[in-house]
């Protein structure tokens, strides 16, 4: 693989472009880095944020209202979770349940719970429930 890189004239916009003959997962996994230093939105009351994708622990949804969890920190998001997991997509990002997408980097164990079900214990000590049916899904991106 060969990289370039060209300094733009002055005044025009930086640009990254990607030839290749097929898109491997090594490259997906490149353009989801690159991806993450992008932002998402997020409220805290009347404020607006924006939030790095790997600040945030996981992402919930409860009585149709998302919220993103960070280390100490809660805020709400306008955006439906299927949306958020598809701007998340290919990242280290994964849904665990109908309601969490959770960041794979933040997770510190895992313990099985009951009816087939895992809690995962996560850095800043906040567990969350994986379902059953995600599980597989899981260990595949765990490589367990």
């Amino acid at each position: 693989m060969k990289i370039v890189m060209e300094e733009p004239p002055e005044g025009e916009e930086e640009q990254i472009i990607i030839r290749c003959r097929r898109m491997t997962p090594e490259l997906l996994r490149a353009l989801a880095l690159l991806k993450a230093q992008d932002t998402l939105i997020a409220y805290d009351g009347n404020e607006i944020h924006r939030l790095r994708p790997d600040g945030i622990y996981y992402i919930d949804t409860v009585d149709n209202k998302t919220f993103i969890y960070l280390k100490d920190k809660v805020y709400e998001s306008k955006q439906k979770l299927y949306e958020l997991e598809n701007s998340l997509a290919n990242s280290d990002f994964l849904r665990v349940s109908k309601s969490v997408i959770l960041n794979l980097r933040k997770i510190k164990s895992l313990s099985p719970a009951l009816s087939g079900r895992f809690e995962a214990l996560l850095d800043n000590g906040e567990k969350v429930i994986i379902s059953r049916q995600y599980m597989g899904d899981l260990k595949k991106r765990l490589g367990i």
